[in-house]
């Protein structure tokens, strides 16, 4: 009966040791590392989905996360570092960091970029000390469904998110709990 606790705890470690390592594995080596895969990403992005490459156009800037890695049990968390674009100028470097609980296991990584369609949510971003997806300027998650009713007519929201190049083992993810926080250099 003792001996189940302490496996738990070990096993507990060893994830926690794991996610550590996977999630460290999220930073960018340079900043021209993080620069060369996030216009990489975001050209991948426009170029493969229609409605990203729509709200492309009228946003005003992008916060481009060109890979996220997420990992837990029972106890999770995610982690990567991007930039904040206006137009072909680089305006900062930005972390993202989620952290979850509940019934969850497995690893993931993802990419995420956020169009800011406004001068609110411009505003928002450089002058809050890190930015809770949630909170301040209405974000709107696109997936299939919302991506099909998008025009320009239609942009009415601060931002829009897409997230792409999902590879692992988690089923579910979403960006609730996320901040975003700008960093000196990646």
């Amino acid at each position: 009966m003792q001996k189940r606790p302490i496996l738990l705890a070990l096993l507990m470690g060893t994830l926690a040791i794991i996610a550590f390592g996977a999630l460290n594995g999220a930073r960018a080596a340079t900043p021209d590392d993080l620069n060369r895969d996030a216009d990489a990403a975001l050209h991948m992005l426009v170029t493969t989905n229609p409605a990203a490459a729509n709200v492309a156009k009228n946003a005003q800037a992008v916060l481009i996360f060109p890979n996220i890695v997420k990992a837990g049990l029972i106890f999770g968390g995610a982690y990567g570092e991007g930039e904040l674009k206006q137009g072909e100028k680089l305006d900062g470097y930005y972390n993202t960091v989620t952290a979850s609980w509940g019934f969850q296991a497995g690893a993931q990584s993802y990419g995420y970029v956020v169009f800011l369609m406004n001068d609110k949510a411009m505003k928002y971003v450089h002058e809050t000390h890190g930015w809770e997806i949630g909170t301040g300027p209405t974000v709107v998650v696109v997936n299939e469904g919302v991506a099909k009713n998008l025009t320009t007519s239609t942009l009415k929201d601060d931002a829009y998110a897409f997230i792409f190049d999902q590879q692992g083992l988690m089923a579910s993810l979403s960006l609730e709990g996320t901040k975003i926080s700008r960093i000196k250099n990646p």
